[in-house]
């Protein structure tokens, strides 16, 4: 197959693979190239589904609606590493709903009793949690076994690309490199895996735009703990007083994590921009790229959606 012109995927991350499933399952042969397999900032996610500061609505809806089916469907192979929990999100301020609570039909506000102390209002709901070294190599084994081909190699230039008969660019911050786009930037996110002591429900604080978060994500054996969003920077080196600052904001919510064995700890660079950029474009040298980058923080809640998007437009776009 590598000899033959084929769709080629740059970016292995979430959206790259999930992509690259979407494709070859709807019949195209793919090649994905990407220089880390499966991408750094895709392994450090949490990762929660939830729409996380990421525009345009009207899109991001349809999307997030998409993938919340498909985690769905997921959540029933326990090999997936995709698991349907309850938990709440919380404020230590009276604030609105989400506009995504809407999608999730078990959304309820919260009774007093059932806030941290030190909270005034919160929602409980049920949602996806992914594991995300299980979930990435699920993808990475269902792109293999159809068929798809992973070649490791940095891409410095779209019109670099070699025996393409369309690009798809999943490759996160570069992706505004590659397209010439100066309008996406990273934020920088860090995680503690800990032991988890037994834990069986997320929490989430509605931080707003502040830099530093507060999420507890269960996953089986280990517990997320988060996090971080500085915005600029890009820096992927663990910091250990972010890290500590993580551990104990967490702690004043599940006193337990505070001695918590730490298992490891995780860094990424979420690709944000003022809207996530789902659309085609022709090259001067005649090729077809279907860029699918910017997701910022809801690159894993927007996955199917768009990479479902992408596959209708690689089948309505004509390529030559």
């Amino acid at each position: 197959m590598t000899a033959e012109r084929t769709i080629v995927i740059i970016g292995a991350g979430v959206s790259g693979l999930t992509t690259g499933v979407a494709l070859l399952e709807a019949g195209h042969p793919i090649r994905l190239v990407a220089e880390e397999v499966p991408g750094v900032t895709s392994l450090a996610a949490g990762a929660m589904w939830g729409p996380y500061l990421v525009e345009p609505w009207e899109r991001v809806r349809d999307w997030s609606l998409a993938s919340l089916s498909a985690f769905e469907a997921l959540s029933d192979d326990p090999a997936t590493g995709v698991r349907m929990v309850s938990g709440i999100e919380a404020a230590r301020t009276h604030v609105p709903a989400p506009a995504w609570s809407g999608l999730l039909p078990n959304f309820r506000t919260c009774a007093p009793e059932e806030l941290p102390a030190g909270f005034a209002s919160g929602y409980r709901f049920t949602v996806p949690l992914i594991d995300m070294p299980v979930y990435l190599q699920y993808l990475l084994d269902r792109f293999q076994s159809a068929g798809g081909i992973v070649e490791r190699a940095t891409i410095q230039s779209l019109d670099a690309v070699e025996r393409a008969s369309a690009i798809i660019n999943c490759a996160g911050l570069a992706g505004g490199d590659l397209a010439g786009d100066p309008g996406v930037r990273p934020i920088r996110g860090q995680h503690v895996v800990v032991k988890n002591p037994g834990i069986t429900q997320f929490f989430s604080e509605d931080t707003g735009l502040s830099p530093d978060l507060l999420c507890i994500y269960p996953h089986g054996e280990t517990v997320v703990l988060g996090g971080s969003a500085i915005d600029g920077e890009g820096d992927l080196r663990d910091d250990p007083e972010t890290a500590r600052a993580i551990v104990d904001r967490c702690a004043e919510i599940e006193p337990a994590l505070a001695t918590a064995q730490v298992i490891a700890h995780r860094v990424g660079a979420r690709p944000t921009r003022v809207e996530v950029r789902v659309e085609a474009e022709r090259l001067a040298n005649g090729v077809t790229v279907f860029h699918n980058y910017g997701h910022g923080g809801s690159g894993v809640t927007l996955s199917w959606g768009c990479a479902g998007e992408i596959a209708t437009l690689v089948a309505t776009t004509t390529a030559p």
